[in-house]
């Protein structure tokens, strides 16, 4: 049984455990339409056996090994225009704990995918509800590699991979529920230019060449950074792109 943080004002004070679920998102969701569910609640598991990613794509975890969680927040100072700085948030805070633990080349792959020394070990799925002008809820998915050993993917990793050593994963919850946390307080204390900034200075392969597949076919580009809607801003020979996240897939 996982154990309730100490040290967040609301981030987990709620915490719903279930050993073994499809999706921690989904259960989320669910919780998410009740008035009394309350904000910073979890939802986590021992086991998903269904976990989802962007893209679609599925998320493939070792039971027990893994921190797979979900959390329910209620940004309803955020415009849906404005609701990547959610991402941003959720990225940094995954990008600080990661920092925080581990010595590597930390940085965030657009739009929120954590890379260890170019390896995978984090991703996050966020899900929005909104009511007319306004989000109502945000359920953060978060699949962590913690102590995993074997992947399906070369380009995948995880804490003990990178440092050779076991971490303990309530410790780890607990602790990466404070920069979540902390990182959400300066999203709603409107420092979107901090956030931001901070973004951009993570970002992999910013500045960079890099070969991609749009819908023109095969071509490069530098990585700019990011328009105010979150899309991706690449400058190739023809002039600058803005892309969303099914427009445009990274090759290598």
């Amino acid at each position: 049984m996982y154990k309730i943080p100490a040290n967040t004002l609301f981030m987990g004070k709620n915490l719903v455990y279930v050993p073994e679920c499809h999706s921690t998102n989904t259960l989320a969701s669910e919780l998410c339409q009740l008035t009394s569910t309350s904000e910073g609640t979890i939802v986590i598991t021992d086991s998903q056996t269904k976990g989802r990613g962007q893209r679609g794509n599925s998320w493939l975890a070792d039971p027990q090994k893994n921190l797979t969680f979900s959390l329910i927040v209620r940004p309803t100072f955020l415009r849906p225009i404005d609701q990547f700085n959610l991402t941003i948030a959720a990225s940094l805070a995954l990008r600080d704990f990661l920092t925080h633990r581990i010595h590597g080349d930390i940085k965030i792959k657009w739009p929120n995918d954590i890379l260890i020394n170019s390896k995978k070990v984090c991703g996050i799925l966020i899900e929005n509800s909104l009511a007319g002008d306004m989000i109502q809820c945000s359920v953060i998915g978060i699949g962590l590699n913690v102590n995993q050993d074997s992947f399906f993917m070369e380009s995948a990793g995880s804490m003990k991979a990178i440092t050779g050593h076991d971490f303990n994963l309530y410790d780890e919850l607990s602790m990466l529920l404070e920069f979540l946390e902390r990182r959400y307080l300066q999203l709603r204390s409107g420092k979107i230019l901090e956030l931001k900034n901070d973004y951009l200075n993570s970002l992999y392969g910013k500045g960079e060449l890099r070969k991609f597949i749009d819908d023109t076919g095969e071509t490069q580009g530098v990585i700019e950074g990011i328009d105010q809607h979150g899309k991706l801003l690449i400058k190739m020979q023809a002039g600058a792109r803005s892309y969303d996240l099914k427009e445009i897939r990274f090759i290598g």
